[in-house]
């Protein structure tokens, strides 16, 4: 198994994997529309590759709470053959530990506090995604200290350019 920063020719493959791994219409979720004409954070965007093709990825998005930078974790799929072979905390901590070695200072995600717990994310309150999301599958983790400290409010579209998304984001 080896691991490698997702290249434009391995989109559809991956979304393959997407495909397979969910229900039909995810992309009809909430958390789609923040990445519409969005340009995923390449350097964070992840995939485990063996003989048979892609075993696991992914992906991050920014978008701001309050005028602040954050990464929207997300989607993160490992093959049905490869479940259970701990390929997705594989790159849980790799992506998490580049997204802070950029700058990053704060990811979110929607999911179950459970499984993603253990990767240090908790519920968040006063951060809201767009309907219907619910409100206790809202998740987050600072990589840095403080990094959630006073950020509440709307989940929004990112505005700024994808250049800087490219490059991470500052720790504010």
């Amino acid at each position: 198994m080896q691991l490698f920063q997702e290249a434009r020719a391995d989109w559809w493959e991956v979304e393959a994997l997407y495909d397979l791994c969910f229900a039909p219409g995810r992309e009809a979720l909430s958390s789609y529309r923040l990445r519409d004409d969005v340009q995923p954070v390449a350097g964070l965007c992840l995939l485990l590759r063996d003989d048979s093709g892609v075993a696991a990825a992914i992906r991050f998005w920014p978008v701001c709470v309050a005028g602040k930078d954050v990464l929207l974790l997300g989607p993160i799929a490992v093959h049905p053959t490869h479940q259970g072979e701990g390929l997705g905390g594989w790159l849980m901590r790799e992506s998490l530990s580049r997204a802070a070695q950029l700058g990053w200072a704060r990811v979110l995600l929607v999911g179950d506090e459970p499984y993603y717990g253990r990767f240090g994310f908790h519920r968040l309150d006063g951060v809201h995604m767009p309907p219907p999301t619910n409100p206790a599958r809202i998740l987050g983790l600072a990589l840095v200290p403080g990094g959630w400290d006073g950020v509440r409010g709307d989940v929004v579209k990112y505005c700024a350019t994808d250049a800087d998304a490219a490059q991470g984001s500052d720790a504010t």
